[in-house]
């Protein structure tokens, strides 16, 4: 972790670690700073949860709740990144149980993935899940998504509410499900039945071979990324309810679905050429991931 006072792209350089994902410098600075002010040189237990939040404060408490503390054997730490709420939600998640950490800009989805993603790997986490703070995932499934990992079947893991259970009354999103990931399956080659869920875990080293800049609709970025990076993925059968409570911030389903596909096409551009320049194949396996699984006993919940 970087010290007091020293900017977080420094500490990576000096450490060597220069990931293709990592937080916004120095945008986040200000946020882990007072994070390790907080909870000074704390190691999260092998399994971190990671919830990005803005303005969740009326769900945030009822997921965190939620949680189970120990996922297949791993005990488990969740962290909410505040995205610069206003409306007190890293307060009531920190009262919650989670560790909290809060920029104070909203900066979008992604960002505070990035964020979160580097500082659960930093503190010690060697598998990565998410959730949303809206309360749509269920909470008892986090095995199903976890499991192949611990296993050394997967190095990543995707809900799908096309497999499992879809209980929304939304019937354009549910159009858009199936439409984009039709899109997906054609590009990819691979058959993609959910592009965008949000209750996924992952091999903390997948983080050290892709690139995540998307601001919103980081998961579909980060599964396309996982596929033509060649790592071991699966869907598995997952739940999505209505929200607990609040509004979406997601917006209008038209302008939804256009970003939504600008997304979809630029990351397959992207990756496509990155795998050309390199000389890659769709098929060709991915990286080896080098993180052994630690004594599945160690690690922190508690963020309070």
């Amino acid at each position: 972790m970087a010290s007091i006072g020293e900017p977080l792209h420094s500490s990576l350089m000096s450490r060597g670690r220069v990931a293709s994902v990592r937080p916004d410098a120095p945008a986040d600075d200000q946020a882990l700073q007072e994070f390790q002010q907080r909870y000074s040189d704390v190691r999260f237990g092998p399994l971190a949860i990671v919830i990005p939040a803005y303005n969740e404060a009326e769900n945030i408490t009822q997921v965190v709740q939620a949680l189970p503390t120990t996922v297949c054997g791993l005990n488990v730490s969740v962290l909410v990144v505040d995205d610069g709420s206003a409306d007190g939600t890293a307060e009531v998640a920190r009262a919650a149980g989670a560790f909290v950490c809060a920029p104070v800009q909203n900066r979008g989805q992604g960002a505070a993935f990035r964020l979160g993603y580097w500082l659960a790997r930093d503190r010690g986490a060697w598998v990565i899940a998410t959730t949303d703070a809206d309360g749509q995932y269920d909470s008892s499934q986090f095995d199903r998504i976890v499991e192949p990992i611990v296993r050394g079947e997967a190095d990543f893991v995707t809900g799908s509410r096309k497999l499992g259970t879809y209980t929304t009354d939304d019937s354009v999103r549910h159009a858009g499900v199936v439409f984009y990931a039709r899109v997906l399956s054609v590009l990819t080659k691979r058959r993609v039945t959910d592009t965008s869920n949000g209750f996924r875990a992952f091999h903390a080293d997948v983080l050290d071979h892709i690139v995540l800049d998307q601001p919103q609709y980081q998961a579909t970025e980060l599964l396309l990324g996982v596929i033509y990076r060649g790592f071991r993925w699966r869907e598995v059968p997952t739940s999505m309810h209505q929200r607990t409570g609040g509004s979406s911030k997601k917006g209008n389903n038209l302008l939804y679905g256009y970003r939504f596909g600008r997304v979809i096409t630029g990351t397959w551009l992207r990756e496509l050429r990155r795998n050309r320049r390199e000389g890659r194949r769709l098929a060709s396996p991915g990286p080896a991931l080098h993180v052994p699984p630690p004594a599945r006993t160690a690690g922190q919940r508690s963020g309070t």
